[in-house]
Parts: structure tokens; C-alpha cells; sequence
């Protein structure tokens, strides 16, 4: 029979992970599942919880929570299952501001559908993106994407928002970003064998398909080719990162003059003048780092989606 462990954020969504800690058991437990519930004190403790767990020899990790959620347990996975001391797969229930990479795998966003889906236990293997640099010289695993530049100090702002939740809070923080904060930083992308060196307003590096809860940042993406959805966006005027935005709501960017998109396995990115504010999956990986090395790992881990769903197809 298989064994689940569900590490619950209690901090999600702002205070949905331990609100929705008990509907998580009921709904399991009406499935006559095998499993336990514990609950992350601290961040950074679903890393250890999930690598702790899949040692432990727990078939399934379930991260309830939101990207962040996710990524640590994504993180947790992934130390174990490499250093072959466990094999878990990793399951998803939504309970965060985003849910990005939820959105990407295809679980459904209903808590009741999710944990159904879980009891279904199909599972695909994705790929796994792996960054270094920043604050983690060492590495930090990702599995829906990296966004470098605007978009991650949108992001560093939305969660300083206390009235607002959800894509309205990265809207929010992206005027507050447009108007306040943002200088573009001139880079230096190197991905197979070509150099651009320019000022980037953002560097995208997506696994999945879309951040900040609405922004489509690779339309097309799927997470089990082999391949990062590059997009690097032009230093705009602010009028037009307006238009810019409304494009990636839309995923309408593809073809625009200030955008240009690639597929790589590999990218490097280096600040010739200014600093690199990054982050992965929603975590921050620098403020004002200088140079991030990401690659793709392909067929890494596995997840749990519901039916024959194809990886990277869009939940309702």
C-alpha cells in the first residue's frame, strides 16, 4: 500500500495551510489513505522533513502549501532520492498565493480534487532545474522556474503586501516596481554557444509555465522536455513594461520586438553592471547576486497528477 507523508505549511496562502490542516486529513482519511501530517515550524524545515520522509521510505511526499511549500520539499526530494537513500515522489495540494508549480504539473487547484488525485497515484517524472550561484553557491533545485530581474523584485514586494493575496498582490507590487524600484541591470547570457550583453529588464528561466500567479512566462512550456522556456525582455520605457505585462497575462509575448525567447538546457547569467535580483519558484536566491549558473536536470523526480494528464497542460 502506498505511503504518504503531507508536510503542511501552517503559513501558506496567509494562514490557509493550517486552516486547511484538518479538511487535508478528513478528505484523506474518507480515501482510506496511508498517511501522516506534520507541519513546517520554520523556512527552510520542509527540506529536511522531506528528505527525512522519503529515507523514512514514504512513496509519496505531499507539499501543501504554496511555491515556496513546494520548493523545499522539491529540495528535500531531491537530496534524498540523489544520494539514493529514498525514492519518494512528490505530490501537491494547494493551499498557497500562487501555486505556480501546481499549475504547471496540472493538480487540481480544489483541495477535495487534489487529494482524489493523490489516491489515484499516476505519477509522470519531470525534469528538474538546478541554479547556482547567489546565495546558494552550492545549488538550490527548482521545479517550475527562476525569474531574474523585474519580476523577482515584483515578487520581493508582493510579499510585503498585508491587505492584498494572490495575483492581485503581484499586480499591485508590479506597479509599485514600475514607478519606485527598478533599474535594469546590463547582463551578459551566455546558453548555447551565444553571448548577448545588454540591459534585461528580466531574464525568465522556466521549467513550467507561468509565475506570479497569472503571468504566462513560457505559454508553451512543458516539464518534461528536456529543456528550460528562455525569455529575456528588453530594458522599456515604463510605458511600455505596462504593455509588456498585459502580453505575459495573456501570453501573447511571443513575437513582441523587446522580447526575445530560446530553449537551452543550460544558461548562465552574469551582471556586467549592476546585480542580479533572483529568485526561484517564489524563494529568494539573491537581492544582488552577480552570477547564476542553471541547468536542466532531465527526469529527475516524479509527481503525482491526476488521469493521463500530459505535464505541463493547464489546470481549470
Amino acid at each position: 500500500m502506498t505511503r504518504y507523508k503531507v508536510i503542511v505549511n501552517p503559513t501558506s496562502g496567509r494562514g490557509r495551510g493550517e486552516e486547511n490542516f484538518p479538511l487535508i486529513e478528513n478528505e484523506l482519511g474518507k480515501l482510506n489513505l496511508d498517511f501522516g501530517m506534520c507541519c513546517t515550524k520554520a523556512p527552510g524545515h520542509a527540506i529536511e522533513l522531506a528528505e527525512e520522509a522519503s529515507t523514512q521510505g514514504f512513496d509519496v511526499v505531499v507539499a501543501a502549501g504554496g511555491d515556496g511549500t513546494s520548493n523545499e520539499v522539491l529540495n528535500g526530494l531531491m537530496r534524498a532520492n540523489l544520494g539514493e537513500r529514498g525514492t519518494a515522489a512528490l505530490g501537491l495540494i494547494s493551499v498557497g498565493r500562487g501555486n505556480d508549480f501546481a499549475y504547471g504539473v496540472g493538480t487540481p487547484p480544489e483541495l477535495g480534487n487534489a487529494c482524489r488525485a493523490l489516491a489515484e497515484d499516476n505519477r509522470k517524472t519531470i525534469d528538474v532545474g538546478l541554479s547556482k550561484g547567489g546565495d546558494y553557491p552550492q545549488g538550490r533545485y527548482f521545479g517550475n522556474g527562476v525569474g531574474i530581474g523585474f519580476d523577482a523584485v515584483v515578487g520581493f514586494e508582493a510579499l510585503k503586501m498585508k491587505r492584498l493575496h494572490g495575483f492581485p498582490s503581484y499586480i499591485a507590487a508590479a506597479l509599485k516596481t514600475i514607478f519606485l524600484y527598478f533599474q535594469a541591470p546590463t547582463v551578459r547570457i551566455e546558453y548555447e554557444g551565444e553571448t548577448l550583453t545588454q540591459p534585461a529588464l528580466m531574464v525568465s528561466v522556466m521549467n513550467g509555465r507561468r509565475l506570479g500567479g497569472g503571468f504566462l512566462m513560457a505559454p508553451e512550456g512543458e516539464m518534461d522536455d528536456g529543456s528550460f522556456d528562455l525569455t529575456i525582455a528588453d530594458q522599456v520605457g515604463r510605458a511600455m513594461i505596462f504593455a509588456l505585462i498585459l502580453r505575459f497575462m495573456q501570453g501573447s509575448q511571443v513575437g513582441h520586438p523587446a522580447i526575445k525567447m530560446a530553449q537551452t538546457a543550460k544558461v548562465t547569467v552574469t551582471a556586467d553592471q549592476g546585480a542580479l535580483p533572483a529568485h526561484a519558484d517564489g524563494e529568494t536566491l539573491c537581492e544582488a547576486g552577480q552570477r547564476l549558473e542553471l541547468e536542466i536536470l532531465p527526469q529527475a523526480l516524479e509527481v503525482i497528477v491526476p488521469g493521463e494528464q500530459e505535464i505541463g497542460a493547464t489546470s481549470p
